[in-house]
């Protein structure tokens, strides 16, 4: 008998995260490490990439597998997230309402505004001197 794999991908800035939920205990694996807090290392970080399962209480009832590149830990964590969103919308349409309530089912789209010639960042400017 093969377990039923349900997957979703999430992206935030430049972390992409490849989730994917069976039926299972509650255990997480983030890139074969055997704990999600020690990848993310950060308890904030933890409970942001966890809501969609905290939302529907669902944290003892999947396990889930997860590959995630890219970006800083804070861009992984909301990779995560939205992936484990879009995993569970596949294993029951219904979820939807709750998870789009809560705003999990959105990208969010905010990237780094690029550096401007001319100035030391992308809204920093050098110091001005009158003489």
């Amino acid at each position: 008998m093969k377990k039923e794999l349900f997957n979703g991908v999430g992206r935030r800035k430049n972390s992409t995260a490849r989730v994917y939920l069976s039926d299972g205990s509650g255990t997480f694996t983030v890139n074969k490490k055997s704990n999600i807090d020690a990848y993310l290392k950060r308890e904030s970080l933890v409970i942001h990439a966890m809501k969609p399962l905290e939302v529907l209480n669902l944290k003892d009832k999947f396990d889930l597998t997860i590959n995630v590149s890219g970006g800083g830990l804070t861009g992984q964590a909301g990779a995560i997230q939205l992936g484990i969103a879009r995993a569970l919308l596949k294993v029951d349409e219904e979820f939807r309402s709750q998870l789009k309530s809560h705003g999990l089912l959105t990208r969010d789209a905010r990237e780094v505004e690029r550096k401007k010639y001319g100035q030391p960042g992308a809204r920093k400017k050098f110091q001005f001197s009158k003489r």
